[in-house]
């Protein structure tokens, strides 16, 4: 009996066990694979939560750029508009007053002719008067031709005060033609006989004609030089009676040097005109192509629907920021109109360009994500085997704790990825709550998104802020770089009323403004001042101490101080307040102008170039301390003789110190030998051969410093060595 109450005592305690073990067991794998389930459903969450949130990063960064891009390439394209559209405006008012001039003179009575002849060819190069006519059309009969004669000195000063204005002519109903441009070699064939001219048929004197007012051409080549140009005519009337057409080419090189201004990594601009055709375009911009009028495409009518829409509407009004799909990449646009001559201008950026600060962000997120979910793993694994353990050795007790451990950790879990899931729809910032405070690696994964979302925030604020920073300044950069440039005499012929001297200049900057200058102005009527000059500085520092050294220089100089005395009094006052211990390279002199007497002081700068008998040397002058470096300096002078006929050239070190891809300089020995290539060179075609030598030796390599040029030919006290050349 007692045996087998034992037995049932024993059977009892091993079912108690086996129930206490099963129950266990029981809740260990339930538990287990709650756990296990919760997990997944976390990490499914999250892994949603991400996508959602890199969707929301997307969305907001693409909002934000549109809104950057919109206002930016809008405001710059119509900056752009406005100031080519003042240049056609002015070549309009050329045009006008060519047409009133000459309706006036030719609705004279009484009004005798002036012989014109046909081009001469020994005024190549120079602007001159010329009579053209068709084939068959005998020019020395026309009703027009001499009486318009009167004319040719208006014209040729039109052409020689404008450097907008290529040629101007009139071409008269009866097919002959007055012209006045520098080519004449070009009017002849190859057996020396004049090449007829079908002035009635030439599409700025039938665009004209149709129009019945202001006209211009689309791009059309020259029919004597094949060259491309832009021609703004007009119909003139005498007495109610059409009898030609007068016109105006333009200058290209100016609207080349404004579109290639335009010309950035993945943007650039181009101008079409009234029949939709790209008239300017960046070279390789691997959109559009520039042909002539004739074979240009319309772009209204491309296969391109949406830059066919933007076109039309840029021709008619400012637009927004556009959305267009080329070739499949996709791009932001902008136009607006130019009034004057109903053409437009149009901007384009390449939109993946934009994109790549919303790349970037995804790129951090999905580093920080990661970094974060890797984090909970590695927690999570460490207390599951805490757990595990502790159901092991706790055997009762470890089912409550892991009834409480799982409430404790599936709460604040539950409620982070709720909130995540609130953020990833509403874009609000994910914000650390008590609820999340668990002292674990759940607070650690809470902290990670509340980092993340805070970055993501600063990150687009950082990004819309540096864009617009870095267009504000390009802009400033570039009116910094018209306002200098205008600062400098840059219109040649400088004195035209002077026969006794030609002068020509140019300075061309490393950046968008420079340290280097010119100058050059009548004293009186018998001295010319002369100033070439190197700031120590670059860019916009550079840019304004020139400007205050220069206006310095000039104000000691109209007193009539000698040059010496110059240098010393504007050293003194640039030392004055000179807390940036910048300095400037001078090289001054007074021209006597009646008899070829030169007065120079060297300031540190580089020697000057003068020709003797007909060869260029150089003049090795003693230099004096640079302006600004010393208060006290002593500045001597010295004598230069000039003949008639005799050129002096001046430079900046950004000459001899010019670079090719090798770390090779120019020299000064090269120079000599481009001077004395063409010893007679007129002074704007010395600095063209000196530019053009300079190109060729640096090819590719960028250009490291300011190169500033001067050259002034003395022809005598009455232009003893001929007319100035205009």
């Amino acid at each position: 009996m007692k045996d087998k109450e034992n037995k049932k005592m024993i059977s009892l305690k091993r079912k108690t066990v086996y129930l206490i073990v099963g129950l266990l067991a029981v809740t260990v794998i339930v538990f287990s694979l709650g756990f296990l389930f919760q997990n997944r459903m976390l990490s499914r969450i999250v892994g949603e939560s991400k996508a959602e949130q890199q969707q929301a990063i997307s969305q907001t960064s693409e909002a934000t750029m549109r809104a950057v891009m919109g206002e930016m390439l809008v405001n710059s394209t119509a900056l752009q508009a406005k100031i080519a559209d003042k240049d056609f405006a002015e070549i309009v008012n050329d045009t006008y007053m060519l047409q009133a001039v000459a309706e006036e003179m030719l609705s004279r009575n009484g009004l005798s002719s002036l012989p014109v002849g046909l081009p001469d060819p020994a005024m190549d190069g120079k602007y001159s008067a010329m009579a053209l006519a068709e084939e068959g059309v005998d020019y020395t009969q026309s009703a027009y031709l001499g009486r318009a004669a009167h004319l040719s000195d208006f014209m040729i000063a039109m052409c020689e005060n404008s450097d907008k204005i290529a040629a101007v002519y009139i071409g008269f109903a009866d097919g002959t033609h007055l012209a006045v441009d520098s080519n004449t070699l070009n009017k002849y064939d190859e057996n020396g006989e004049p090449i007829p001219f079908p002035v009635r048929e030439r599409p700025w004197y039938t665009g004209a004609m149709q129009a019945g007012k202001i006209y211009f051409t689309g791009i059309e080549q020259d029919a004597f030089s094949g060259l491309p140009y832009i021609t703004c005519s007009v119909p003139v009337t005498v007495r109610g009676r059409v009898i030609g057409v007068a016109g105006v080419d333009i200058v290209l090189e100016n609207m080349r040097d404004f579109i290639t201004a335009s010309d950035r990594e993945s943007s650039f601009a181009f101008i079409i005109n009234d029949a939709g055709q790209v008239i300017m375009a960046p070279e390789n911009n691997n959109l559009f192509d520039v042909t002539i009028a004739a074979e240009a495409q319309d772009l209204r009518n491309a296969n391109h629907k949406t830059l066919g829409l933007l076109v039309a509407e840029a021709l008619k009004q400012q637009t927004d920021l556009n959305t267009l799909t080329i070739d499949g990449k996709r791009y932001y646009a902008a136009g607006t109109p130019m009034p004057t001559v109903g053409w437009a201008v149009i901007t384009i950026v390449n939109k993946a360009a934009t994109e790549q600060p919303e790349h970037d962000m995804i790129n951090a997120f999905n580093r920080i994500n990661n970094a974060a979910t890797e984090k909970y793993r590695e927690g999570n694994a460490h207390s599951m085997r805490i757990g595990i353990f502790a159901g092991i050795v706790l055997l009762l007790t470890s089912i409550v704790v892991s009834l409480f451990s799982a409430e404790k950790i599936t709460k604040p879990l539950e409620a982070i990825t709720e909130t995540i899931i609130d953020s990833g729809k509403t874009g609000e910032l994910f914000e650390m709550k008590d609820t999340y405070r668990t002292g674990d690696e759940i607070e650690v994964l809470a902290e990670s998104f509340a980092d993340l979302s805070q970055k993501t925030k600063q990150y687009i604020e950082d990004i819309t802020a540096i864009t617009k920073e870095k267009e504000r300044v390009s802009t400033e950069l570039n009116m910094a770089n018209q306002i200098q440039t205008s600062m400098l005499p840059h219109i040649f012929p400088a004195f035209p009323n002077r026969s006794e001297f030609d002068i020509y200049a140019s300075m061309d900057p490393a950046r968008e403004v420079g340290g280097d200058f010119y100058d050059y102005y009548l004293i009186d009527d018998d001295h010319l001042a002369i100033t070439v000059a190197d700031v120590s500085g670059k860019g916009v520092p550079g840019a304004l101490f020139m400007m205050v050294s220069k206006a310095i220089l000039k104000n000691n100089a109209m007193v009539g101080k000698p040059v010496g005395e110059i240098l010393s009094q504007t050293n003194e006052m640039i030392c004055a307040n000179n807390k940036q211990e910048m300095f400037v390279t001078v090289w001054m002199g007074i021209l006597e102008i009646s008899t070829g007497k030169i007065t120079a002081a060297n300031a540190g700068h580089e020697y000057p170039v003068l020709t003797s008998n007909g060869v260029y040397e150089l003049i090795k002058d003693q230099h004096s301390f640079v302006v600004g470096g010393m208060s006290g300096a002593k500045y001597k002078e010295y004598e230069l003789q000039m003949r008639p006929g005799d050129r002096l050239f001046l430079y900046t070190d950004g000459l001899p110190e010019a670079m090719d891809a090798e770390g090779k300089m120019f020299g000064t020995d090269r120079m000599l030998t481009v001077l004395n290539s063409d010893p007679d060179a007129e002074p704007h075609q010395v600095l063209d051969n000196i530019r053009t030598a300079v190109d060729g030796f640096v090819s590719e390599a960028e250009q490291f410093d300011d190169l500033t040029m001067l050259c002034i030919e003395y022809k005598g006290p009455s232009g003893e060595n001929g007319p100035v050349n205009g």
